[in-house]
């Protein structure tokens, strides 16, 4: 199913290449429809729910611009669309650069605790 969500986002924005505004308006609901699973099925690990989340937010902003520009609306929309890339970028500047290290912190602290422990002595 995972990998079935590229197809989807390829086909979607291979239709919007080619202008094909009816199939690429239907391919937006499968592609989010899976994106938004991988999230939620992932949510448990931090890493993937931060990635899957920011494309998730990705293809929304995308399908919002490939709407816009089917409709020639794409000038005044555009700009709105930097919102959710912007989210997109925000989460994962958030995982890489505060979450992460905060994490490799704690496993190293953990680990240098357990490697100093006094060995209890056989009686």
């Amino acid at each position: 199913m995972e990998n079935l969500h590229i197809l989807f986002w390829l086909v979607k924005d291979l239709c919007w290449c080619l202008a094909f505004k009816p199939l690429g308006m239907v391919m937006i609901a499968p592609t989010l429809l899976v994106a938004i699973w991988i999230t939620w099925k992932n949510r448990h690990i931090v890493a993937e729910l931060a990635h899957n989340l920011a494309i998730t937010i990705w293809i929304t902003a995308n399908s919002i611009w490939m709407i816009a520009e089917f409709y020639a609306v794409d000038e005044k929309v555009k700009p709105y669309c930097i919102i959710p890339f912007s989210l997109g970028i925000l989460i994962l500047l958030y995982y890489y650069l505060i979450y992460a290290p905060l994490q490799r912190k704690k496993e190293n602290t953990a680990t240098l605790q357990v490697s100093v422990a006094p060995v209890a002595e056989e009686v």
